[in-house]
């Protein structure tokens, strides 16, 4: 068992399974508490935060601890009104400020540094995706706060399934293998470098990072012994009831260029990374202003979601009651506009996905644009 990586369970039997959880919700809370430290990566809708919250009060019932539960920004709030719902008392804490006794206490990952993790039993780590956009300093801070507390849980709905560094993070933030050690236990590396930030999978003539022979089956082993995923209760061998949901319309507008690039007579298609970038920035206006158009028609909350500047800017000028969330603003006026639109005090949000699309519910918005883009998210 140690040679292969499968360790023992590090947690304990479950004190407090309430009966608001679903049958499939309640199993995977029971594996992860039994578990002590692991992954939970369960898609969008199937109520992870209930789940997180019913981890942090077994662990503080158990332990007489403090948890921390750690989210994306402005999702703190919502966190904090989804444990109102379910009778789950927590607090919300900023800059290391209001611990008291034994609880567990909301936080965004912007605030970890002020906090001593010695002071925590347990630490929950929401759309712990979102650690692949930090800078390495920030992700590496978060992983050794994880790395020593007993307890830890990870709880995200897009764990890129090709992205093997995100997986060999997660599991070094658990307390497993470091995701340098997996990559020696598992890869080899056929160009004889360690960039591990480059292309993985098993096909690509720019793959660098292969798995050995025979070691696919006992990698996909080893993920199994520390993290659970579905898309749907069915994955689990549960009904999926009322969480089938109905299919997403997905309409794709074509815009035509105003002009072709320099040196070319006729548009042609974009060709590599490179000449995608430059067409995206000949085209702001021409994309903008049919996005722009498409939303004022719907009469109903929208997201627009931008990766330029100057598309976020231009988008918020040409919809008059749109605002915008852009990563010159501080931390608190984004979770201020954020919550804004959540609240429906704005009808159209303006943002990029890597600051918005990380944890927040907004479930009384079904129109959204977006341009193309390359991110699993």
């Amino acid at each position: 068992m140690h040679k292969a990586q499968l360790d023992n369970d590090a947690g304990f039997e479950p004190v407090w399974l309430p009966d608001f959880l679903f049958d499939f919700q309640r199993a995977l809370v029971e594996w992860s508490v039994r578990k002590g430290r692991g992954a939970v990566f369960s898609d969008c809708g199937t109520g992870k935060t209930p789940m997180e919250l019913v981890w942090a009060e077994n662990v503080v019932r158990r332990t007489n601890g403090r948890v921390l539960l750690l989210t994306p920004l402005a999702v703190g709030a919502q966190v904090a009104r989804e444990a109102e719902k379910f009778h789950v008392e927590v607090r919300r804490t900023r800059e290391g400020a209001g611990l008291g006794g034994a609880g567990v206490y909301v936080t965004n990952y912007e605030q970890l540094h002020h906090y001593d993790a010695e002071a925590f039993v347990g630490v929950v780590c929401d759309e712990s995706s979102i650690l692949k956009s930090f800078d390495g300093e920030t992700r590496k801070g978060i992983t050794e706060f994880m790395r020593r507390r007993p307890y830890r849980l990870l709880g995200t709905a897009t764990a890129a399934p090709n992205d093997f560094f995100e997986l060999g993070t997660s599991s070094e933030a658990l307390g497993y293998l470091g995701h340098t050690d997996m990559l020696n236990r598992f890869f080899r590396n056929e160009r004889n470098n360690a960039d591990t930030h480059r292309a993985w999978g098993v096909g690509g003539g720019a793959t660098l990072w292969r798995f050995k022979g025979h070691a696919e089956t006992p990698f996909w082993r080893w993920v199994c012994s520390w993290a659970r995923a579905l898309r749907r209760p069915s994955d689990l061998g549960f009904a999926d009831g009322d969480f089938e949901l109905p299919p997403l319309q997905r309409r794709e507008h074509i815009v035509r260029a105003a002009t072709a690039r320099e040196g070319f007579l006729f548009a042609l298609p974009a060709v590599g990374l490179a000449e995608e970038r430059e067409e995206r920035k000949r085209t702001v206006r021409e994309r903008c202003e049919m996005a722009a158009d498409l939303v004022a028609k719907t009469g109903q909350p929208a997201v627009m979601w931008c990766h330029l500047n100057e598309e976020g800017d231009l988008l918020e000028k040409l919809v008059p009651d749109a605002v915008q969330v852009s990563g010159k603003d501080s931390d608190d006026a984004k979770e201020e506009k954020l919550t804004a639109f959540g609240a429906g005090g704005a009808r159209v949000l303006v943002t990029k996905p890597v600051i918005g699309a990380w944890g927040l519910n907004w479930q009384h918005c079904s129109h959204m644009t977006t341009f193309t883009g390359h991110s699993f998210e």
